[in-house]
């Protein structure tokens, strides 16, 4: 295991700010969209994240690493994040459940990051002048030759990335006999989801996101699921063709966040690059339906044109952030539509539990 402790590392962002400190996880250099999450818990869960693929992951909290890795805590088969930047990188951990160290997980899954930086200072800067690219190195300190690599590095805007990071065959989950049976989507999806699904006795066969509808519907779901996952929501014509297609055939249907954002797409409703995005576990959203507010679990560089909602005659607005106003849910209008969406995680993991009943309004929806 690399004593990282005594190994400089450099964080350059793309407007030229430079951050020193130590290497963490593997020795290399980095590219990526650097963000932050304001978690207190959950690193591993977000380090899984398949929506976080091809970013550079600050974490707010002090300290990461504390209580180890367990392999049950993941939400894919590997790392997605890009490369982490934090204040205290803790390689002995406290829980005996857990596997491994961090450092030992970062080495094994080739993750470059960097510690004991200002992550407080960092994060009022990024907040300040928006997202923008970054790139880490533990291999090469000098800083003009890191702003020629981070040049190149291509912009969030406008990558689709949802078909590198799906499964590339279809697969089953849960018990063949529920009495339930949807056709998933994968845009990047996390287990928890499949986990909720499975818990509420439905059995789910999982399709690569370039499926189309036609073969999807060819096993005979009783619902489609379109699922979470990293991008531009713009750049994915072939998945906004597929949901039409649900959409035209009236099948209940139900997205979370990429998903939420793919359903908007396909009823004429654009989507943006947010300055920030959200992510964290303490994002309070309120359910205008019933008029009650849910604390979510949120991971989303990108949302929907709030105009384009509000003068949309084929859906309405469910569910709206307290914080900045932005629209967290809609639902088709329209005789025999049955589909919704959401831009937060009711499976949160990590997070908590609030918004986890959209999953029973789904299998309700598509029982009654």
């Amino acid at each position: 295991m690399t004593n990282y402790s005594k190994l400089p590392a450099i964080l350059v962002l793309a407007d030229g700010t430079v951050y020193h400190g130590k290497a963490a996880g593997k020795i290399g250099t980095t590219t990526g969209e650097i963000c932050f999450n304001t978690g207190t818990t959950g690193y591993q869960e977000v380090f899984t994240d398949p929506s976080y693929y091809g970013q550079i992951m600050v974490t707010t909290n002090s300290h990461i690493g504390n209580y180890g890795i367990d392999e049950e805590d993941s939400e894919s088969s590997k790392v997605q994040i890009a490369g982490l930047v934090c204040k205290n990188y803790n390689i002995d951990y406290s829980r005996q459940m857990a596997d491994k160290s961090i450092q030992t997980y970062f080495e094994e899954q080739n993750l470059v990051g960097i510690s004991d930086i200002d992550t407080r200072s960092l994060v009022r800067h990024i907040r300040s002048k928006g997202a923008m690219n970054a790139i880490i190195s533990s291999e090469n300190l000098d800083v003009e030759s890191l702003k020629g690599i981070l040049a190149k590095a291509p912009s969030m805007e406008g990558l689709e990335l949802s078909s590198v990071v799906c499964t590339k065959e279809p697969y089953f989950y849960g018990d063949e006999g529920a009495s339930t049976r949807i056709a998933v989507l994968d845009l990047g999806i996390k287990k928890n989801i499949l986990r909720n699904f499975d818990s509420r006795q439905v059995y789910a066969k999982v399709f690569p996101a370039k499926t189309t509808f036609e073969e999807m519907e060819s096993w005979n779901p009783d619902g489609y699921f379109i699922s979470n996952g990293p991008g531009d929501p713009a750049a994915m014509d072939y998945a906004v063709e597929t949901i039409k297609k649900i959409i035209e055939a009236r099948k209940p249907m139900f997205g979370i966040c990429l998903g939420h954002q793919m359903l908007a797409l396909a009823n004429g409703i654009r989507t943006e690059k947010m300055h920030n995005g959200h992510r964290g576990i303490n994002h309070p959203v309120k359910n205008i339906i019933v008029n009650r507010c849910e604390i979510t679990s949120q991971n989303h560089g990108f949302g929907l044109v709030a105009d384009d909602v509000l003068k949309s005659d084929l859906v309405e607005v469910t569910h709206v952030n307290l914080n900045d106003n932005t629209i967290e849910g809609i639902r088709l209008k329209g005789e025999g539509q049955r589909a919704f969406s959401v831009q937060y995680h009711p499976e949160s993991s990590p997070g908590p539990h609030d918004s986890r009943y959209l999953f029973d309004d789904f299998i309700a929806m598509i029982k009654k």
